[in-house]
């Protein structure tokens, strides 16, 4: 079984450094990136920004900049909205967008994606409603992609250890129902309308400390331990019985 690694260090709060690339060989496919991010507010608007830039020695200054994102978040009546946009450093023509509304007292919520360049264009849109009923909870969660004119609903049943959640479209179904064993074992199921299969086994070790694992066969067998400020995430493709390979990254959340 021949390994490829991928490492992933983040260091949280400003700045943030993030030292990652996804399959290499050797250390000389490492691509380091920083990202740097405040925030400030402007009278009831809340503001974030940021900036992530290459860390790898160049003498094309211009080339260091990745990406430059901003976000504003403020209150409308009984409405949260979150307004965040993702600017590509290299090329400033486009803009992506997301806007996040949410009404506590309704219980909805609306996502939205969008595309601003020449023009304004809506990708995606989806809204959320919940309703408790009895101890238990149902969410309904409608999507519609307007590039690709496939849409799908969601419907999410919880009630104490046991949840189960239905993705339906033309296309295909799909039913996860997830099952709380005892306090420190979770077992969650996936079936869809295709054959496809996928089961979940999450185990708490500790208060800050777990570690999951998803196998679906034909597939891969994926694997993630977190251990308080450690996250460790292992990928193997498998053709059968057999392994075919890994990808591993290791993250570290450092405050400082």
């Amino acid at each position: 079984m021949q390994l490829t690694p991928a490492l992933r260090i983040d260091v949280l709060n400003t700045p943030q450094i993030n030292v990652r690339d996804g399959n290499f060989a050797d250390l000389g496919g490492l691509d380091p990136s920083l990202s740097w991010e405040s925030s400030t507010t402007s009278g009831d608007v809340d503001i974030e920004y940021g900036v992530e830039a290459s860390a790898r020695p160049t003498a094309d200054i211009a080339s260091l900049p990745r990406k430059v994102w901003g976000k504003a978040s403020t209150n409308l009546g009984d409405w949260g909205v979150t307004t965040r946009v993702d600017l590509d450093a290299q090329d400033l023509s486009s803009a992506d967008i997301e806007v996040d509304a949410s009404n506590a007292d309704s219980d909805l919520s609306i996502h939205l994606e969008a595309n601003a360049g020449k023009g304004f264009s809506v990708n995606k849109i989806e809204a959320t409603k919940s309703i408790d009923n009895d101890g238990s909870r149902i969410t309904i969660t409608p999507r519609y992609d307007l590039n690709t004119e496939e849409s799908d609903v969601v419907v999410a049943y919880s009630s104490g250890d046991t949840s189960v959640e239905v993705t339906a479209s033309k296309e295909a179904q799909s039913v996860k129902v997830s099952q709380q064993v005892d306090d420190d074992n979770c077992v969650t199921p996936t079936l869809a309308s295709n054959g496809d299969m996928s089961v979940e086994w999450e185990r708490r070790l500790s208060d800050d400390s777990s570690v999951s694992a998803t196998v679906t066969p034909n597939d891969s067998i994926d694997v993630e331990w977190k251990d308080a400020a450690w996250t460790a995430n292992i990928n193997m493709p498998i053709d059968g019985t057999d392994i075919t390979g890994a990808n591993v990254s290791i993250k570290r959340e450092v405050s400082f």
